[in-house]
């Protein structure tokens, strides 16, 4: 029996297999697979995405402590650049399943860990989501709250600032309840708004200090090539770390995606240079405000708290958007799918938003802040980073060991293939455990510590590596001709689809 249809590279559920899955555990309206109609994200979509989530105030500062671990102005730029283009290639690789298929990323996960064994990379993506999640919503709240004190005397009374987190939590949760759609809408908004506003700003630093300003004249501190690598590698680990979480959680988006050129082309010119123009913007302005305020002021709060007071308001509103379209994108999504999973029948995306925030607030992200911020920004950032065998892992199973084809129908149901034995897929367990396992051997011997300076990078190539060995002759890799026996390929919206289109044939779920 046919239960998928394969049309212009997309596959979706027949009606007969949708319906057949309503009462699988595994089921609900938020996790099944994205039906023809609901692909229509554009490449504009995916473009204003990742413009409006880079276009944020760590993008701003992220080449400040790369000159300060000495490195000239193009240097850390280029560093930027090429961690952002190879965490690029993952996030690509990830983002055909998610956009063939119309599935979001827990749903994936079954397909390599088991349909109970889903909810270890779900959940490990979801803890340092949400541990952002908290970090991100106490940053922003700082800032407003430093304009809004900046502009209004009165301000200053007590528990202003318990008012302020209160209410950007209250807004990010919103914004997130409504799910992955109402960020295509948040970016079409944030990404002119923030972009004019970054443009604007740099012409402002340009004209009043009379030049690019004393940073941008700073020779590098490395004297040989060799001094330089050995603060390069480990400095691309950190730009990769800074969106290696995304790369997993892509999926999430993607299955939105009207065709794979779309999104690939929209991704490929957004991501990479959108962070490294932003970033080059703010080491110009940054660079300006030696001349003009006498120091660097690298916070773009600091610097707009110098303004007028209507100049901080407009600025408040402009680091309200910028902060919020990150934290939904980055780092509420994936958690709050990730919950939902545990329980499909009975937790729903939107509640798995505001389990998320509440999580998030049991983090007491102002204590972590006040007392271990450089020990838990390492700890998130290293979390990040080995999450690089999940990355690995994911990659090694669709493009190597499925070569691109799976059963979709049985990703739902609790007695398919995909829930191997006992719902785990030990397999995937085991290569996880060796491709964190390496990484950490650079810890704990001297002489390799270089692994550790790469975590991320090792790890993901020795994951697909070990996954790609162990997966070898698995029973739930599809035999040649299974996929072409239970898919049905229509090519056009015309001839054999007009059946399809008109509601006559009972076994296509266009909707």
């Amino acid at each position: 029996m046919k239960t998928q249809i394969e049309q212009n590279g997309i596959v979706i559920l027949t009606k007969e297999a949708s319906d057949s899955l309503e009462g699988s555990g595994l089921w609900n309206d938020d996790l099944r697979p994205t039906t023809m109609k609901e692909h229509s994200w554009k490449g504009l979509n995916f473009a204003t995405l990742w413009i409006g989530m880079c276009l944020c105030i760590p993008a701003y500062t992220m080449a400040s402590g790369l000159i300060s671990l000495g490195m000239n102005w193009w240097q850390a730029i280029a560093t930027i650049f090429v961690g952002n283009v190879i965490v690029l290639i993952p996030i690509l690789l990830n983002s055909h399943a998610g956009t063939k298929y119309g599935i979001p990323y827990p749903v994936f996960a079954r397909l390599w860990f088991g349909s109970k064994g889903a909810h270890i990379p779900a959940m490990a993506r979801a803890i340092v989501a949400a541990g952002w999640f908290g970090i991100n919503t106490w940053i922003g709240t700082g800032a407003i709250d430093t304009l809004l004190s900046a502009s209004f005397s009165f301000w200053n009374f007590s528990g202003h600032t318990v008012i302020v987190f209160a209410l950007f939590w209250i807004l990010n949760v919103a914004v997130a309840y409504k799910g992955p759609q109402a960020m295509k809408y948040l970016s079409l908004i944030a990404t002119p708004v923030v972009g004019i506003s970054a443009i604007i700003l740099l012409i402002w630093a340009l004209t009043n200090s009379g030049g690019w300003g004393p940073i941008l004249s700073t020779p590098s501190q490395f004297q040989t090539t060799g001094e330089f690598f050995k603060v390069f590698f480990p400095a691309v680990t950190g730009v990769i770390a800074f969106w290696a979480t995304l790369a997993l959680n892509i999926p999430d988006f993607c299955r939105y995606a009207k065709s794979q050129k779309s999104q690939m082309v929209a991704q490929s010119f957004s991501l990479p240079l959108t962070m490294t123009i932003f970033s080059f913007i703010g080491i110009a302005v940054t660079s300006a405000t030696v001349v003009i305020f006498g120091q660097a002021l690298w916070d773009p709060v600091a610097l707009l708290a110098k303004f007028p007071p209507f100049i901080i308001f407009l600025g408040t509103l402009v680091i309200v958007i910028s902060s919020l379209t990150i934290n939904v994108g980055a780092n509420v999504v994936a958690p709050a799918r990730a919950i939902e999973n545990l329980n499909p029948r009975r937790i729903t995306f939107g509640l798995g938003a505001l389990i998320t925030g509440l999580f998030a607030i049991l983090m007491q992200p102002w204590f972590i802040m006040e007392n271990f911020g450089n020990y838990i920004f390492g700890w998130l950032g290293t979390y990040g980073a080995l999450l690089g065998p999940i990355d690995g892992i994911a990659i090694a199973d669709y493009w190597l060991v499925r070569k691109r084809q799976m059963a979709l129908h049985e990703l739902y149901d609790v007695n398919g293939r995909y829930s191997y034995t006992g719902g785990f897929n030990k397999n995937g367990v085991y290569a996880l455990i060796i491709g964190v396992a390496v990484p950490v051997l650079g810890l704990i011997i001297p002489g390799l510590h270089f692994l550790w300076d790469n975590a991320w990078t090792f790890g993901l190539f020795v994951s697909i590596i070990a996954y790609t060995y162990l997966m070898k002759g698995d029973q739930s890799v599809l035999k040649k001709g299974e996929y072409e026996k239970m898919t049905s390929y229509k090519n056009s919206v015309s001839g054999n689809l007009a059946d399809t289109l008109d509601g006559s044939n009972p076994n296509v779920n266009l909707y």
